[in-house]
C-alpha cells in the first residue's frame, strides 16, 4: 500500500447532527470525528471516494494515518468505521490522535504463514482469531503479526502466549492475567482420520 493511501485530506465541519451528516453523505462525503491526546475533539469531513479506496487495504486499519486538516498534518489511527448495511458506503469514521510518547491501544491483523505445508495430507487449519489486541508506542506499531504454522502438530492449539510479538508490543488479553490466554490457531486432522482414532481409542 502506498503512503498516498495512508494520507487523507479532511475538513473541519461546524454543521453537526443527524441531518447534517445525512446531507454530507448525499454529497459523497464521510462525517468523522478526531479525538485523543488531551485535545478537543474535532468533527471532520472526508472525501468518500478516497476513503473507499483506502479502506480496501488491510493496512489502513492498523497503520498510523496522516490527516491533513487546514494545512496541519495530524497522525492518527482508525478506531471505528461504520458502513451501510448493504450499500458499498462508509457512514462514519472515528480517529484517535497519536502521541509519540503515549501508548496506543488497537488491534492488528494476524497473517498465518505456510498453511500449505501444514495442511498436507488433508489436515485443516482452524483460525480462532484473525486479529490480536495490543498496546505499544506508535513507533513500535506493527502492521500485522505473523504466525508460522508449518511446524504445528496435528491436534495442537497455539495460544497467545505462544505468539512472539514484536519488541515493545504487549498483548492486551495476556496482560489481564490467567484465564485470558486465548486460542489462536489449531491444526486438525482430516475428519475421517479423527473418527478412526476415536474408534481405536474406544477399543
Amino acid at each position: 500500500m502506498s503512503n498516498e493511501l495512508y494520507t487523507l485530506n479532511a475538513e473541519v465541519r461546524a454543521d453537526l447532527g443527524t441531518g447534517a451528516s445525512r446531507r454530507l453523505r448525499h454529497a459523497d462525503k464521510v462525517p468523522a470525528i478526531l479525538y485523543g491526546a488531551d485535545k478537543e475533539a474535532l468533527a471532520l469531513t472526508l472525501e468518500h471516494n478516497k476513503v473507499i479506496k483506502a479502506q480496501e487495504d488491510e493496512g489502513f486499519y492498523s497503520h498510523i494515518l496522516t490527516l491533513n486538516i487546514a494545512g496541519e498534518s495530524v497522525e492518527a489511527i482508525l478506531k471505528d468505521i461504520q458502513r451501510h448495511p448493504f450499500k458499498p458506503k462508509v457512514m462514519h469514521m472515528d480517529f484517535q490522535r497519536v502521541d509519540a510518547s503515549h501508548k496506543i491501544h488497537t488491534k492488528v491483523p494476524v497473517h498465518f504463514l505456510n498453511e500449505d505445508a501444514a495442511t498436507k495430507g488433508g489436515n485443516t487449519v482452524a483460525h480462532q482469531v484473525t486479529e490480536i489486541e495490543i498496546t505499544c508506542l506508535p513507533a513500535a506499531l506493527p502492521e500485522f503479526i505473523e504466525i508460522d504454522v508449518a511446524a504445528l502438530a496435528v491436534g495442537v492449539t497455539l495460544h497467545l502466549s505462544d505468539v512472539t510479538l514484536p519488541a515493545g508490543v504487549t498483548s492486551v488479553e495476556l496482560a489481564k492475567g490467567e484465564g485470558h490466554d486465548q486460542a489462536v490457531v489449531t491444526l486438525n486432522a482430516p475428519k475421517g482420520a479423527a473418527s478412526e482414532e476415536a474408534e481405536e481409542a474406544a477399543e
